[in-house]
């Protein structure tokens, strides 16, 4: 059940992931592709490169969801488990568990989001960009497995999920566990849904400035030939100095559309799967 939601979240929302890589990597209004307003960039690239253009870069997540999503809730047990023997109150315990379980699943997604920018940030038609597998495979041939080519932009992959995973899951059981649960089964799901929506707001703008620094590292950069985006912090402060503190927060909107009912959802259904389980197991 959680995989096919997964696979149906991934084909509803992915329109929104490239719209909000695409604004990632613009610099600024000098740049000649920059996009006006998000209303600006759907129209854009559906005149531009037609429908199948939201879908680029789709097969990536496609492929990395499964081991994903287990890597996540599986290490975010583990980890609890493992807090549980130390002095941490479980509040924070529940919080450093999701930063393990964000930190092993970046190791994970990684080389899959390399490919996924590097598809998405492509504007030619659909039909004549290269496929998921000839990307890959000119990544490789051209920097190998690397920090400079499969793997680059790690640090910053780690920072994004780390930060997301470990907001995630503290705010949700913390806050859950301190609003009292509803007898109507119908007040519960909204109860649950709404902490689970802010969970996922909430992380996407904390977590946001590295997002914007892997999309800058792992697309293509201003020269080519020339690595301007050499590393997470390095391109964060390059990004302020040259373009303003709001740089940092490019394509917030999309994320916030995409992983706020997106993020309630996938904890929905990991919570009602894990009591069922326990309950039948």
């Amino acid at each position: 059940m959680k995989e096919f939601y997964s696979l149906v979240e991934i084909c509803l929302m992915h329109p929104l992931d490239v719209v909000k890589t695409r604004f990632q990597i613009q610099r600024g209004a000098s740049d000649p592709n920059s996009y006006k307003g998000l209303g600006d960039c759907f129209r854009t690239i559906f005149r531009n490169e037609g429908v199948y253009g939201f879908y680029k870069g789709i097969l990536p997540p496609i492929l990395a969801e499964t081991p994903k999503r287990a890597v996540k809730f599986f290490t975010f047990e583990q980890y609890k488990k493992l807090l549980s023997f130390t002095p941490l109150s479980q509040g924070l315990a529940l919080s450093m568990a999701g930063l393990g379980s964000g930190l092993t699943e970046a190791l994970v997604v990684n080389p899959f989001e390399v490919v996924k920018v590097n598809l998405q940030a492509n504007r030619d038609s659909f039909k004549v960009q290269p496929s998921t597998f000839a990307q890959a495979r000119m990544i490789i041939n051209a920097d190998g497995f690397g920090l400079r080519g499969l793997n680059k932009g790690l640090t910053s992959t780690l920072g994004r999920h780390g930060i997301f995973n470990m907001i995630y899951f503290g705010f949700y059981f913390n806050v859950k566990d301190a609003i009292p649960a509803s007898q109507d089964s119908r007040l519960e799901f909204m109860r649950k849904f709404a902490i689970g929506l802010l969970s996922g707001t909430i992380s996407s703008c904390v977590n946001i400035p590295f997002d914007v620094a892997k999309s800058r590292i792992q697309g293509p950069q201003p020269v080519p030939g020339e690595i301007k985006y050499r590393s997470c912090f390095q391109t964060m402060a390059l990004v302020y100095r040259e373009e303003g503190y709001l740089a940092l927060y490019k394509g917030l909107i999309p994320k916030i559309m995409r992983l706020g009912p997106g993020g309630a959802v996938m904890l929905l259904v990991y919570e009602y799967v894990s009591n069922w389980l326990q309950r039948n197991w």
